[in-house]
């Protein structure tokens, strides 16, 4: 196995290790923060009329925070990529990391030839944090619509 390809290897598991684990820590946060703060409905908020939109209000909130979290992850991506000398602008780098994160790839960028390997493995990452936060974003939904069913039945 030649030397680039090893190091492409390495450092894209290494990038995505760092990057599940933030993101788990970012969902871990939110989760929190939403129990904390009693934006899951607990069953106090009987008293709340229009449960519906704070539901809505709630998902929103966790959508802009899950991708202000996922744009993070991809500038990460991109100032390894200016570090190893693998694209040369910082413009480009966040250009392309973001196109490959999200796996569109229609920027018309590339990597230097020996870490082209690491292209494709932001695009796997992506994907695994991507799945990550649809079902985080589903459980909430879940948790939020049960709650505010079973707050629908003590009202009869």
């Amino acid at each position: 196995m030649e030397l680039a390809w090893g190091a492409s290897w390495g450092c894209g598991l290494a990038l995505i290790t760092v990057t599940t684990a933030a993101h788990a820590v970012g969902v871990v946060m939110i989760f929190h923060g939403l129990q904390r703060s009693g934006w899951l409905l607990r069953r106090r908020e009987r008293r709340i009329r229009h449960q519906m939109a704070l539901a809505v209000a709630i998902i929103a909130v966790v959508g802009l925070l899950l991708v202000i979290l996922h744009g993070v992850e991809a500038v990460l991506w991109a100032a390894v990529y200016l570090w190893l000398g693998a694209i040369d602008s910082q413009r480009d780098a966040i250009l392309y990391s973001l196109d490959s994160f999200t796996t569109r790839g229609a920027t018309g960028l590339s990597l230097g030839s020996h870490w082209q390997l690491m292209g494709a493995l932001e695009s796997a990452n992506g994907m695994l944090l991507f799945g990550i936060s649809t079902a985080f974003i589903f459980a909430v939904m879940l948790r939020i619509m049960t709650t505010i069913e079973s707050l629908e039945r003590s009202r009869q």
